[in-house]
């Protein structure tokens, strides 16, 4: 996984698939967000905000929080 460099967000690291994302949390929990489940966009945005360390969990909390396999 890769670290997610800004520090102020709850997220800890990334891992980027061609159809998903899986995301660690503060927690020490680990989702993943597919296509089937979250949809293309969303995956979509989430890798795109993960590699520049920025609004990753913001995103996940306002549009796909629930939205995890």
């Amino acid at each position: 996984m890769e670290r997610y460099r800004n520090r102020a967000s709850g997220v800890k690291a990334y891992q980027i698939g061609i159809d998903y994302i899986l995301v660690k949390f503060d927690s020490f929990k680990t989702y993943k967000y597919s296509y089937k489940r979250a949809g293309e966009f969303k995956v979509e945005k989430m890798k795109m905000l993960a590699v520049i360390d920025k609004g990753l969990n913001s995103f996940i909390n306002r549009y796909a929080k629930y939205s995890y396999d």
